[in-house]
C-alpha cells in the first residue's frame, strides 16, 4: 500500500500456494483506491483490475499517477503500468512499458517480470526501476509513450530476483540497487540459501543515465561473535536483501541521505554508510531473536528470523517487521545518523 495526503492505494495479487494460498478459493486483483480524510473510517473509491492475477506492488509519490507492477493478459510475468488516478473514482491507464519479448508474439520470448515499485523523479520526467535482470531508466515526459533511457543488465552474474528495487540518492548521480534473495527455505524441499549465485546489493552510477555502470559491491554481513553457525548460510531460511526504506516523499519518512537502510531475511537489518559510495561501510546492525512460534509456513526449512520490511521515520525510529514476530522499532545512534526532525 501506498498513501500521499487523503488518498491511498493498495494492491491485490493472488496469493502463491508456498506463502499459504488456496489455488481453489476465489481471489479479487488488482488496485483499490481509498479516501482516507478519515483515518478510521475509510472510504473506497474504485476499483481498477488488472485482468489477470493482480497487482504485486505499486508507488504513489502523490499527484496524478500510481505506477504499478501488474500481471496483464497477453504478457509474460509483470509489466509497469502507470494509472492516472486525478478522478480517483474513475481511474483509468495512462500508459505501460515492458521489455522487449514480454509481450505476446514478441520474439525470442522473454519471461522476465517487474518487482516494483517504480521510483519516480522530482520533476515526474525520469522513472528508475529494478526490472527483473536489469536496472532500467525511462523518459516518461510522455506517460503515454515512455522511452528507453538507459539500461543496465545485472543478470548474470547476480542471482535471486536481481533488481528487486532501485532508490536515487540525492546529489550524488548515483542508484542503490538492490535484489531478492531466493531459496533457503521458500518451498518445501528448497535449496539452502547459499546453494545459487549472490544476490545484487549495489551503487549504480547514473551521471550518463544513457550509460548506467556498476559503480560498487557492498560487503556481506558475517554473524557476531559467538554465533552458532559460521556464515548466515548455515543459519537456516533465506539469507540475502529484501527491503529497503522507499517512502522518502512522505513527510513523516526520514529523506534519504548517507544512510541505506537494508533488510536481509535471517541477517536482520543492515545499515551502511554511502557517504563515499564507491567505498560502502556497514555501520550497524540487528538480529531478531530466533522466534519462538509459527504463524505461517515460511520459511519451511527451519523457524528462524526472517527480517523483511523497513521504515525510518522522522523522529530516526526504525520499524521493521519479521515474518513470525511482527514489528520491531529500533534506533540507530552511529555515525551518519542525520538530526531528528522536530516537526
Amino acid at each position: 500500500m501506498e498513501l500521499h495526503d487523503n488518498i491511498m492505494v493498495t494492491a491485490l495479487q493472488k496469493k502463491q500456494p508456498n506463502w499459504g494460498g488456496d489455488p481453489n478459493r476465489p481471489n479479487d486483483e488488482g488496485a483499490l483506491i481509498w479516501d482516507i480524510s478519515d483515518p478510521v473510517n475509510w472510504k473506497l473509491l474504485s476499483h481498477w483490475k488488472t485482468g489477470s492475477t493482480g497487482v504485486h506492488r505499486l508507488g504513489y509519490p502523490g499527484g496524478k499517477y500510481v505506477n504499478l507492477s501488474a500481471a496483464v493478459p497477453g504478457y509474460l510475468g509483470r509489466i509497469v503500468v502507470f494509472l492516472d488516478i486525478s478522478d480517483p473514482k474513475n481511474p483509468k491507464e495512462a500508459g505501460r512499458w515492458w521489455m522487449a519479448g514480454q509481450k505476446g508474439g514478441e520474439q525470442p520470448k522473454l519471461n522476465v517480470t517487474f518487482h516494483g515499485p517504480a521510483i519516480i523523479s522530482d520533476d515526474g520526467k525520469t522513472t528508475y526501476m529494478g526490472y527483473g535482470p536489469a536496472v532500467v531508466i525511462l523518459d516518461i515526459s510522455d506517460i503515454s509513450k515512455p522511452k528507453l533511457i538507459g539500461q543496465l543488465t545485472i543478470s548474470p552474474p547476480f542471482g535471486g530476483i536481481p533488481a528487486h528495487d532501485v532508490l536515487p540518492i540525492p546529489g550524488k548521480n548515483m542508484l542503490f540497487v538492490h535484489g531478492e534473495a531466493t531459496g533457503g527455505g521458500d518451498e518445501p524441499n528448497d535449496l539452502p540459501a547459499c546453494a545459487r549465485p549472490i544476490t545484487t546489493v549495489a551503487m549504480i552510477d547514473i551521471k550518463d543515465p544513457a550509460k548506467p555502470y556498476l559503480a560498487s559491491i557492498f560487503p556481506r554481513p558475517v554473524p557476531p561473535k559467538g554465533a552458532p553457525y559460521s556464515d548466515f548460510c548455515e543459519k537456516g531460511g533465506r539469507f540475502g536483501p529484501h527491503n529497503t526504506s522507499l517512502e522518502y516523499h512522505l513527510p513523516d519518512v526520514q529523506k534519504q541521505g548517507d544512510l541505506i537502510y537494508l533488510t536481509y531475511f535471517n541477517a536482520g537489518l543492515r545499515i551502511y554508510d554511502i557517504k563515499n559510495p564507491r567505498a560502502p561501510q556497514e555501520v550497524g546492525w540487528f538480529i531478531p531473536p530466533t522466534p519462538t512460534k509459527r504463524y505461517g509456513p515460511l520459511p519451511y526449512d527451519k523457524l528462524v528470523s526472517q527480517t523483511e520490511d523497513v521504515l525510518v521515520d522522522t523522529r530516526g525510529n526504525i520499524y521493521i517487521t519479521d515474518k513470525n514476530w511482527g514489528i520491531f522499532i529500533l534506533g540507530y545512534t552511529g555515525a551518519g545518523q542525520p538530526a531528528p526532525m522536530t516537526e
